[in-house]
C-alpha cells in the first residue's frame, strides 16, 4: 500500500486527484502504474506546495529531521528539502520502485546528500527511523490507514518534543471545467463528485482494521496527545487558457474516473465523459478552450509539547 502526497486521490480530493486516481478498491490499486501520473501531478500541484512549506518554516524553527510519510515518488519531499537546507529529509512509503523515482530525483536535483528513504507500510515503518523526526509531513496517507486515531498516535509518538505533525487532509473538490460545458448535462463535475464520495466511503470501509472516525483533525491530533497550531488552506489556481501539462493531467484524471467509476454512471454522462476524452473531438478537454485547474488543500499542524 503507498500513500502520497499527491492528488491522486479520490477522495473528493479528487483521485490524491483526487477522482479516482487509483483502481477500484484499495488493494487494487496500482501505484507503480500511477507513478507518472503521480509524479506530473505532483510537479503541477508545486506551486501550492510551495506556499504551504513556507507557511510552515515561518511556524518554527529549522528542522534536523523531516519525514514524508507517504512519499509516493518524492516530488514533495525534495521540496522540503529545498524548503529547509539545514534538514535531512527522509521519505517512506511502501512501494520500493516509488521510492526508486524519489531518490533519482533527489540526485537530479542536488539534495542526494541529506535525503534518504524507507521503505515499509505506514505507520509501522517509522519505527524504523534512527531519530524522533522535528517535522513529519503526511499528505493524503493517512486516510488510506483504516485505524486513523490510532495512525495519528503513531505519528506523534515519532516526534521529538517541540516537533510538529503536518496533516494535509481534505480540501475542496478540484474543478477544470464550467458547470455547463455544452455537451451532455450541466454539473458533470458535481456528478462525479457525489459517486467519488461514495466510492471514498467504500474504499476506506474496506481497509483492514477500518474505523469510523469524525474527520476533525484538530480533535483527533489532540486525541494523540498533540497542540493543534494552526489549519490554513492553500490554492492551485490555473485559469484557462491552462498549460499542456495542466490539460494532460487533466485528461488523465478524467481517464482514471471513466475506468473506476464509469459504470456508477448514466448514460448520458458516460457518453459526455468519453467525448471529453476524444482528442479527436473539438469538444474534449484535449482541444477546448475552457480547460481549466482550480483546487484547494489543507494543512493542519500540531505540536509535541512533551
Amino acid at each position: 500500500m503507498a500513500h502520497h502526497d499527491h492528488d491522486h486521490d479520490p477522495h473528493h480530493h479528487d483521485p490524491h486527484h483526487h477522482g479516482p486516481d487509483h483502481a477500484h478498491g484499495h488493494s487494487d490499486i496500482d501505484w507503480n502504474e500511477m507513478a507518472p501520473l503521480l509524479e506530473n501531478q505532483a510537479e503541477l500541484f508545486t506551486p501550492l506546495y510551495e506556499r504551504a512549506l513556507a507557511w510552515l518554516g515561518h511556524k518554527q524553527t529549522e528542522p534536523g529531521l523531516i519525514v514524508d510519510a507517504g512519499s509516493g515518488p518524492g516530488v514533495v519531499s525534495c521540496l522540503l528539502a529545498d524548503a529547509f537546507p539545514g534538514a535531512r529529509v527522509v521519505a517512506v512509503d511502501g512501494t520500493e520502485p516509488l521510492l526508486e523515482r524519489a531518490r533519482a530525483r533527489a540526485v537530479r536535483l542536488g539534495v542526494a546528500d541529506r535525503f534518504d528513504t524507507l521503505g515499509g507500510e505506514l505507520p509501522g515503518a517509522l519505527d524504523d527511523l534512527d531519530y524522533p523526526a522535528d517535522l513529519l509531513w503526511a499528505s493524503r496517507s493517512l486516510h488510506h490507514l483504516g485505524d486513523q486515531r490510532a495512525a495519528l498516535a503513531a505519528f506523534a509518538a515519532r516526534l521529538a518534543p517541540g516537533g510538529t505533525l503536518a496533516l494535509l487532509e481534505g480540501g475542496l473538490p478540484t474543478r477544470f471545467l464550467p458547470r455547463d460545458i455544452g455537451i451532455g448535462r450541466p454539473g458533470l463535475q458535481a456528478r462525479l463528485d457525489a459517486v467519488e464520495e461514495e466510492w471514498f466511503a467504500q474504499m476506506r470501509a474496506d481497509l483492514p482494521g477500518a474505523v469510523a472516525e469524525t474527520e476533525d483533525w484538530p480533535a483527533l491530533m489532540r486525541a494523540a496527545g498533540l497542540r493543534p497550531t494552526g489549519t490554513r488552506s492553500f490554492l492551485l489556481d490555473l485559469p484557462a487558457p491552462t498549460t499542456d501539462r495542466a490539460r494532460a493531467y487533466v485528461a488523465a484524471l478524467l481517464t482514471r474516473r471513466r475506468d473506476v467509476i464509469g459504470d456508477h454512471l448514466d448514460a448520458t454522462d458516460r457518453a459526455t465523459l468519453d467525448r471529453l476524452l476524444d482528442p479527436e473531438d473539438r469538444a474534449s478537454v484535449h482541444q477546448r478552450p475552457d480547460v481549466f485547474l482550480l483546487a484547494a488543500h489543507t494543512v493542519y499542524t500540531a505540536v509535541r509539547t512533551e
